[in-house]
């Protein structure tokens, strides 16, 4: 039997590596989320959570709902914070509809005092983070 896969992850460039190794092959029919639990010593919980067909744009009690998720979700170990990553089709860089889809995501976890790293975003083509910077910009110009 394989050893299940628990690399360390302690900084984004970590976090980084480990979508890349788990997200793969890239390429994309639908818009999804895929949820990574870490645990107190800085490693993945066994088990990569993808819910599927999201729809375009989050709408707006998307926040609450993902909190109450990520709630429910965690009650399978000792965690101590989320990765998360939304992937979608096409190879464009992060658009209006990824900047929401992370906006949501950083509100539930500020509104609701749960830890977390940085989003992602996987396209056809990639796998970029979508800092909060990017995200809080975005909606100041908007």
């Amino acid at each position: 039997m394989t050893a299940p896969y628990r690399p360390l992850i302690r900084s984004q460039a970590d976090l980084e590596r480990v979508w890349r190794f788990l997200i793969r092959p890239l390429g994309f029919r639908r818009r999804s989320l895929w949820l990574l639990l870490i645990d107190v010593d800085d490693r993945p919980i066994t088990g990569l959570t993808e819910i599927s067909d999201l729809p375009q744009r989050p709408d707006p009690t998307m926040s609450d709902k993902l909190a109450e998720l990520f709630r429910h979700l965690a009650d399978i170990g000792p965690a101590s914070r989320w990765a998360v990553l939304v992937s979608r089709p096409g190879s464009r860089p992060a658009d209006a509809a990824d900047r929401l889809w992370a906006a949501a995501l950083y509100d539930a976890f500020r509104e609701h005092a749960i830890g977390h790293d940085v989003v992602h975003l996987a396209t056809d083509a990639e796998i970029v983070p979508i800092p909060l910077d990017d995200v809080t910009d975005y909606l100041r110009a908007s």
